[in-house]
């Protein structure tokens, strides 16, 4: 059970930094390029499973995952995993073209190159973000009453 506050807090980590990331697409969803230059594309963060340190986890001398196979219990004994983000990859989608001859941002044919930042999508994904952290608060919540629960069940009246 001690371990759920560390699978909790890698959630609630890499749920943050989604976040940030969100926030920054959303500030340069409007920004434009010059003639020749290359627009802002948004970014999006890889999660990518971890074992956690502990007697279950990630050995952290090796960082190879502890397990003993001559244990009754090997196969029940799967590591602890938590979250991690491993960085973040570049849209491939197309970036915005808007037609406006007179900016000092337009091109020879009269559009300018915008970001490929979609303000609904990103605004879907920081709903998305948002609930999964607050999934993830009200796990560390539940498991905070259970832990007091625990606590009293010993307490002699």
């Amino acid at each position: 059970m001690a371990d759920i506050f560390s699978i909790v807090g890698s959630a609630l980590d890499a749920q943050n930094t989604r976040m940030g990331v969100i926030a920054s697409n959303l500030a340069n969803a409007d920004s434009v390029t010059p003639p020749g230059g290359t627009p802002y594309r948004a970014h999006e963060v890889v999660f990518q499973p971890t074992p956690l340190d502990g007697p279950n986890g990630e050995d952290a001398d090796s960082g190879q995952i502890a397990t003993d196979s001559s244990s009754p219990d090997a196969a029940s004994a799967a590591p602890d995993l938590g979250v991690r983000v491993v960085g973040t990859v570049l849209s491939n989608a197309t970036p915005a073209k808007n037609y406006n001859p007179g900016s000092p941002y337009a091109d020879a044919t009269g559009y300018v190159t915008g970001s490929n930042v979609s303000q609904v999508g990103q605004m879907v994904d920081l709903i998305d973000a948002s609930n999964s952290y607050g999934a993830a608060v009200a796990v560390l919540q539940q498991a905070g009453r259970v832990d007091q629960q625990m606590l009293s069940s010993f307490e002699v009246s």
